[in-house]
């Protein structure tokens, strides 16, 4: 069953498309995530769902029934903005309990729920300050509890994490998720970071240019992208992206040359996660590509790094154990391989995946 659905929707300002045509089912009861680079249609289209703005055509219905031009008021729907948007004449508490207050809540529910609120947040001590008093991180989490606090079934939370700092960014992550679950409610989740998303996400819904590229269950649409785009948008660090030119069956690429079924003619491009360029090289796992590249950067992460490699023109990147690149450093050399089977080709013309490589003849 979806609890949203948004149904050919489009959004134009000043005969700009913010949102083209885009058709997406939102699941009951899931955690569903937009990723996609900023101005790519996520904050307009959580708009439009929460009634601030009205589409040009196409509907939106909530639990089936269509609220395309219903008022903001009667969507019954929490809305985590971008923004901070507390009053700044109020202290924190008074910002979290304004919604419920409106509702004609009773005054011990609204500090019961605001009490549960704070504790999950870590924000108890701060409930008596004004916004004014607050840090960039507190004013958010004062938004996000006020936002989710709402008696709603659905929930819309715009890049809720921005400006936080990673150790909190990462136990908040957590506690939404735990929210999520307690209520029982939807959230539709916008996040311009792609590794948020992937640890986010329930389902994915990949965006681009006012469209939705792909959506689903997030392992496929990480190891089984439909389009270029959405490979090269979704993962940290970014795909691997490849020009390659198919003749007489023949695919010749700057990572190797392969066999592929086809006897035309025709531009591809091959794409490959930096956790399938291996070093050192391997052959577990059938036939590989691959050579010696050189060194151009690298990014120690603790217990991998990421390791950028300048190989038959081309920028490759891996990201190996750390313990694999000990006394390693720029302008050294790197040897790596890739398993033939890990390679995505997609259509140069329109990026639309092409074929799976494991359906390939080896030659």
């Amino acid at each position: 069953m979806s609890a949203i659905v948004f149904d050919h929707v489009c959004k134009a300002y000043r005969g700009h498309a913010a949102i083209s045509d885009l058709t997406l089912a939102v699941a009951d009861q899931s955690l569903t995530v937009l990723c996609g680079p900023p101005r790519s249609g996520k904050s307009v289209l959580l708009r439009l769902l929460v009634g601030l703005e009205m589409p040009d055509s196409g509907r939106i219905l909530i639990d089936g029934q269509d609220v395309t031009r219903r008022p903001a008021a009667e969507r019954r729907i929490g809305y985590v903005p971008q923004s901070f948007a507390l009053f700044p004449h109020m202290n924190v508490y008074d910002n979290i309990a304004y919604p419920l207050r409106q509702q004609g809540a009773p005054a011990a529910m609204i500090k019961s729920r605001i009490d549960r609120v704070a504790e999950i947040l870590r924000i108890g001590p701060l409930l008596g300050k004004r916004p004014s008093q607050l840090s960039g991180g507190e004013k958010q989490r004062a938004a996000i509890a006020r936002g989710t606090l709402k008696d709603a079934r659905i929930f819309i939370l715009d890049d809720p994490l921005v400006g936080l700092d990673f150790k909190l960014r990462e136990s908040l992550m957590d506690d939404l998720k735990d929210m999520r679950a307690s209520l029982g409610a939807t959230f539709l989740y916008a996040t311009s970071d792609s590794l948020e998303a992937l640890t986010m996400a329930e389902q994915l819904a990949v965006m681009d240019n006012g469209r939705v590229l792909e959506s689903g269950r997030v392992d496929r649409v990480y190891h089984e992208p439909r389009t270029a785009r959405s490979a090269e948008l979704v993962g940290f660090p970014r795909c691997n992206l490849f020009v390659g030119t198919v003749r007489n069956g023949q695919c010749q690429s700057a990572i190797g040359a392969f066999q592929v079924p086809s006897d035309t003619a025709e531009a591809v491009l091959l794409a490959v996660r930096p956790e399938d360029v291996v070093h050192p090289p391997s052959q577990i796992g059938g036939a590989t590509m691959g050579g010696v590249g050189t060194i151009s950067l690298l990014e120690n992460l603790g217990a991998e790094c990421v390791v950028y490699v300048q190989f038959g023109g081309a920028t490759v990147v891996s990201i190996p154990p750390a313990d694999a690149v000990i006394g390693l450093d720029v302008g050294s050399d790197f040897a790596f391989s890739i398993n033939r089977d890990r390679v995505m080709i997609f259509d140069q013309a329109d990026g639309i995946r092409r074929e799976r490589t494991r359906e390939m003849a080896h030659g």
